[in-house]
Formats: structure tokens, C-alpha cells, sequence
């Protein structure tokens, strides 16, 4: 178990408790009726100053079970809020005339993070999905914020090791910054996340499984991610059949949770798998509540969403006497049918500081990790590397890119081995340096080892 903070002694606990119980006292909402509802949508009249985007509130069916909301939506006509439960779980359903109720003071959305969360499996919304009684209530976590400001946030810091060899060597990670993983289904994502959270030195894991089967959240818990990593990671989960606001606020409350502890001067390691569902669980949210879609069906506050979000990960704000943190984050992007260009990949490439393409085909040879070499690339590792190792990248880098469009006019007859040694040579370097990057799930690599094994690799290759 993780070492309980030493502030959060029995009485602050306490206390927490209590202002959080206090903040749901009747004498502190009023409530209004819904005027209509659809699946997971609902209309309250307008309500002038009172409710703005944003603010959460509760409706009640017929038995009375209370289901959180949130306002989506706001004009002169009526007020939208969307369920962040399915209505069904309201009994009796929800109609018209059914009650709502909400702050008399709305506040911001937070979470209660505390140090005790570490290990623990959470839902958006804060409550335990481990079945290992209540969580520890900490300081309310504004799940919504922006970004450390550009001017005095600090700077990317050192390389981090990874134990993952062909990003160890290829897309360098340093701390703080923020890594996009592309891949279609069944390529290995799930399996190169646990690897990062398993072997990745950090204080603190957060992850966040957006619209997962319900069966691949033991299945990540106990196989990828293992004893090893689960001890020092926050999951949250919202499965597939979550709510789209469930789904959507998934990445935002994982978002908090990294936040939280950046804040108090630790490296967070940060895994949303994945950000492809979390923007179509804010598509269906925005839609719902009016918007127009523009590309391929996602409406202009999906990117916009998602450019503040990934904003909000990195390194933490230089402040004199207070020690800097920092959050490195690695996003997986689902690819429909391996197309890196369709919007939601392009605009995910726009953002973030490099991006680790994995290949089906490269998977159908047999090589895992399959990440693509050539695609793959990381925007802030050229200045830490020395000349040597950035030379050995180069030329590693190039064999792999030639011998690939060589096998492609292998393919279509237009070349043939024997034609020409210095294409033999590279097919021939392609395949040692395949074997090379190949590794399994239960053994971490070592950066400085890959690199002195690169280097002979090549001055074999090229002698």
C-alpha cells in the first residue's frame, strides 16, 4: 500500500467529510422540473443566472433515486443537461414533471483526490469500482482548469527511461512530455501501456480506460499493467457502456487526478487509452445538445476540447519555493482503417510532441512492440542526444525507411536481390536491426545498452 500523507490525519479526513456532506444539504439547492426527455438528454426552463455550462445537478424518478447531471447547454428557451447515467437506472424512467434539484451556489466540478486514491479503481464521478470501501476524502480538485501559463511554466526536463527499446532508442521521452500512440485494433496498445507503466520510473501512474469492454479492465489490471504497476496507479474507468458524459469525463477527472500531484512536486506518468473514444463521447454530448458537426461528423468544440485538455499535461508552473512537477503523458488515438489523417489523429498530431505509429503489418510479421520506426518520431529528443547516437539514429532510420520501399518493388517485381549489394545490404540491415528492436513483455531494456548494441549493429551492417 502507498504511505499515507502525513497531513491527512483522522481528523482532516474528518472535517472533509463533513464539508462534503454539508455542500448536499436541502437548505442549500432548489429545484426546478424537467420540461422534457430524450435517452440521456432532458430540458430544465431557463433559469436566468442561476446555471451556466458546466454545473452539475441531480434529477429524481419516480421511486426517487437521484442521478447525477450535468448543463450542457444554455439559451433563453430552455436549459439542456445531459445524464451521466443511463435512465434507466431512474426508477420509473424520467419524464416530464420529474424533479431536479441544483446548488443554490454552483460551484465548479471537483474531486476529493487524497494520496490514499493510489491503488485504487475509481469512476468519473469519484466513486470506488474495487470494491474495497470508501475512498479517503482530500482537497476538492477542480476537474477543469487551464493550463499553467506558457511564460513561466517550466521547461521539458531530462530523457526518461522507458524499458521499452525501440522508444527507449528512436522517440526519446523526456519528462514532461506528452506522446501520442497511434494504432488500429489489435496491434498490442494495451499490452505497450502496461510495459510503459511497469517498468517507467515515476512517483505516480494515472490512468484513464475510456469505453473499454467491460472484460479488458481486469484483464489490463492483472495482466498488462500487473502488481508491479497497479500499486502506484489511480485508474479510472468509464467502460463502453458508460454514458457519453461518463465517458468524456473520464480523461478530465484523470486529468485532476495528474494535476494533483504534479502540483505537489511529483513526475506523473499519464495513460489515456483512449483519447479516439474520449472525442466521440464529447461529439455525442455536443450534439445532443445542438452543435453542427464540420469534419467528418465531430462539431468545432471537439478540437477545441481536446487542444485544452492535452494543454493541461507537461510540466508545472516554476514558482519560487515550491518544488516542480511534472506530467508525462502518453495518449492512444484509435486510427480507422490505419488512416493517421483523419481528424482525430491529425489534430492529436498538431498538439502533442511526438507520436509512436504501431503497424499491423509489422505485428503480422511477429515483432512486438510494432512500432513503426520510420513514422514514429519524438520533437524533443534531437537535443539531448549526443552527435554519435543522433548519427546511429539517422542511419538506422534510413535502412529501415529504404528497405521498406524495397520490399514494396520486390513485391511488384521491379527489383530482385542480387541487382545491386548496396540495396542487399540494407534488406539484409532491415532484418537484423527487426530482431533487435524485438522484445517481450517481461524484461525492461536498458537505453545505454540498446544504444552501444545500435552502434554495432551498423558498423557490422556497413562493413
Amino acid at each position: 500500500m502507498p504511505p499515507r500523507d502525513s497531513h491527512a490525519t483522522p481528523l482532516a479526513e474528518r472535517l472533509a467529510r463533513a464539508h462534503h456532506a454539508a455542500a448536499r444539504l436541502s437548505c442549500e439547492h432548489i429545484e426546478a422540473r424537467i420540461t422534457a426527455a430524450t435517452g440521456q438528454r432532458a430540458a430544465l426552463p431557463p433559469l436566468p443566472g442561476m446555471l451556466s455550462v458546466g454545473d452539475r445537478l441531480e434529477v429524481f424518478g419516480r421511486d426517487g433515486t437521484a442521478v447525477p447531471a450535468q448543463v450542457t447547454a444554455s439559451t433563453a428557451q430552455d436549459t439542456t443537461i445531459t445524464l451521466f447515467r443511463d435512465a434507466a437506472a431512474l426508477g420509473g424512467g424520467l419524464g416530464a414533471g420529474a424533479p431536479a434539484r441544483l446548488p443554490l451556489h454552483p460551484t465548479t466540478a471537483t474531486l476529493p483526490i487524497a494520496p490514499g486514491w493510489i491503488g485504487r479503481v475509481v469512476d468519473p464521478l469519484g466513486q470506488p469500482l474495487d470494491g474495497r470501501g470508501a475512498l479517503p476524502l482530500g482537497t476538492p480538485q477542480p476537474l477543469r482548469r487551464p493550463a499553467p501559463p506558457a511564460a513561466t511554466r517550466a521547461r521539458i526536463g531530462p530523457a526518461v527511461t522507458l524499458g521499452v527499446r525501440a522508444m527507449d532508442l528512436f522517440t526519446t521521452c523526456r519528462q514532461g512530455q506528452r506522446m501520442g500512440l497511434f494504432a488500429g485494433p489489435g496491434v498490442g496498445k494495451s499490452t505497450l501501456l502496461g510495459m510503459l507503466a511497469r517498468w517507467s520510473a515515476f512517483d505516480t501512474i494515472v490512468v484513464a480506460l475510456v469505453g473499454e469492454r467491460g472484460r479488458e479492465v481486469r484483464e489490463f489490471l492483472e495482466d498488462d499493467l500487473g502488481v508491479q504497476g497497479r500499486d502506484r496507479a489511480l485508474l479510472f474507468v468509464a467502460t463502453a457502456d458508460a454514458t457519453a458524459l461518463m465517458r468524456a469525463e473520464a480523461v478530465h477527472a484523470a486529468m485532476a487526478a495528474a494535476e494533483h500531484f504534479r502540483d505537489r512536486g511529483q513526475h506523473v506518468l499519464l495513460l489515456v487509452d483512449s483519447l479516439t473514444r474520449y472525442c466521440h463521447a464529447v461529439r455525442e454530448v455536443a450534439l445532443s445538445a445542438g452543435e453542427l458537426p464540420v469534419a467528418r461528423g465531430y462539431p468545432p468544440s471537439v478540437f477545441a476540447e481536446l487542444a485544452s485538455l492535452l494543454e493541461r499535461a507537461g510540466p508545472g508552473e516554476e514558482q519560487p519555493g515550491h518544488p516542480i512537477g511534472s506530467i508525462t503523458g502518453f495518449f492512444t488515438v484509435l486510427v480507422d482503417g490505419d488512416d493517421i489523417t483523419e481528424p482525430v489523429a491529425d489534430a492529436v498530431r498538431g498538439i502533442l510532441d511526438g507520436h509512436v505509429v504501431l503497424s499491423r503489418q509489422i505485428a503480422e510479421r511477429g515483432r512486438y512492440p510494432a512500432i513503426d520506426i520510420p513514422r514514429s518520431l519524438s520533437r524533443v529528443a534531437t537535443a539531448w542526444h549526443t552527435p554519435d547516437r543522433r548519427e546511429a539514429l539517422r542511419l538506422a532510420r534510413q535502412a529501415m525507411a529504404e528497405a521498406e520501399e524495397l520490399e514494396q518493388l520486390a513485391r511488384m517485381g521491379l527489383y530482385r536481390q542480387g541487382a545491386d549489394p548496396d540495396s542487399d545490404r540494407m534488406l539484409a540491415l532491415n532484418r537484423i536491426l527487426g530482431d533487435f528492436l524485438r522484445q517481450d513483455t517481461e524484461t525492461p531494456a536498458d537505453p545505454d545498452e540498446g544504444f552501444a548494441a545500435l552502434a554495432s549493429l551498423l558498423e557490422q551492417g556497413q562493413g
